[in-house]
């Protein structure tokens, strides 16, 4: 489909100013950056009929989780979203009304040339933070940064308050999570090949490397209860398969005592999220599958991106602190010791008989806590009524 085609299909959205964003995107964290991106410029395009322009310095990143993307084309339309491939030198000659520099990135020169050339109030320039639960964001969130000739740039920050600018909640996935059960469930394992193992604590582990990985492998397979772990193809799997003591790939199932280990390919973004759903406990990493797994309203394990000095069990512990607060000390206690033993890469095993023991209570909070998520607005609303009062 060409770019008229495209344009002339945008649906109906609210009554707004502006009509077109342009959305910039480096790649850092493999699928993370890209997952949020692509997740908010088709909810942008989906609920408000915008048209959104996501340039992305690697679109092979995409075409993982979106089937029909090209990992080399430099322009593609996909979605109703117009996908642009960039980088530092990229001549940019045509602009909407709103820029967002996703995750702190630099836009090109010529970017910020355009904008100087608008009239005050054409234009709003946004940077979309990484998530954090950190007290201090609340006192950043929607503050402007002057950068001369008139600009500024205000910083938006996603998070888990209503005096933040909330999380990615699209209206379709919202809908699709409240009529999902038990028959949908084995319909959607099924065709993905998982015939789980009965009585298993069906779990899903989406992770970055980590050093705690054979403990509680070996926690799981040599314990009373019945674990069946599905793990997507990623960086985990060199260490699995050390653990197995085999080479293993997409459609493999292996059982070591109590443990099964099944093998799944990289799935799209919607059947991701239909996996998180199916699962009794989910292990998720950096931002994009972190805010899933609170969608899904089964508990999760989240394991954050590293940072140095250690500073990211700072923002580690002020999320648990929030999603933790209202639930009894001992499940408090069992919780955030097990993810700070996943996070810390060591005593995971060692953890898991106590935290396992509280996943019905967190099953149980799961949901509340979602709700709790949804009264704080979603990040695709907040963002297009930010803007709406910047521009004239």
């Amino acid at each position: 489909m060409d770019r008229q085609a495209v344009l002339e299909r945008q649906p109906q959205g609210r009554d707004v100013i502006a009509r077109r964003w342009d959305v910039f995107c480096k790649v850092v964290d493999n699928f993370g950056d890209i997952g949020v991106c692509w997740r908010l410029a088709r909810q942008l395009h989906d609920e408000f009929g915008l048209h959104v322009v996501l340039w992305l310095d690697d679109p092979a990143s995409l075409a993982r989780m979106c089937p029909d993307a090209s990992a080399h084309a430099r322009t593609q339309w996909l979605d109703g979203v117009t996908v642009e491939r960039w980088d530092e030198t990229t001549v940019v000659d045509e602009l909407g009304e709103v820029v967002i520099e996703a995750f702190a990135c630099s836009v090109p020169a010529s970017v910020v040339s355009l904008m100087r050339a608008q009239q005050p109030g054409q234009s709003v320039w946004l940077n979309l933070e990484y998530l954090s639960a950190e007290p201090w964001v609340a006192g950043c969130h929607e503050l402007a940064s002057p950068q001369g000739h008139g600009l500024q740039k205000f910083f938006f920050f996603p998070g888990f308050t209503g005096a933040t600018g909330g999380l990615i909640a699209e209206r379709e996935m919202r809908a699709a999570r409240a009529g999902w059960g038990d028959h949908a469930r084995a319909h959607f394992l099924g065709a993905l090949g998982i015939q789980p193992r009965a009585g298993a604590l069906l779990t899903s582990l989406f992770a970055y490397e980590n050093e705690a990985l054979p403990g509680l492998l070996d926690a799981w397979a040599a314990g009373a209860a019945p674990v069946h772990c599905l793990v997507p193809e990623g960086r985990i799997l060199p260490q699995l398969q050390a653990w197995l003591g085999e080479p293993v790939t997409a459609g493999a199932t292996r059982e070591r005592g109590a443990l099964t280990i099944s093998v799944m390919p990289f799935i799209s973004q919607t059947d991701y999220d239909r996996l998180l759903w199916s699962c009794d406990l989910n292990f998720v990493r950096g931002e994009d599958s972190f805010v899933r797994a609170q969608w899904a309203r089964m508990p999760l394990v989240w394991q954050i991106y590293r940072q140095e000095e250690e500073a990211h069990l700072e923002k580690l512990d002020a999320w648990l602190a929030l999603y933790l607060a209202e639930l009894p000390a001992g499940t408090r206690a069992a919780a955030a010791a097990f993810v700070r033993a996943w996070n810390l890469e060591k005593g995971a095993g060692t953890a898991w008989p106590a935290f396992a023991a509280v996943l019905p209570q967190l099953r149980d909070y799961a949901g509340i806590w979602a709700e709790r998520l949804l009264a704080n607005g979603n990040l695709a609303d907040n963002l297009v009524n930010f803007t709406q009062g910047k521009l004239k």
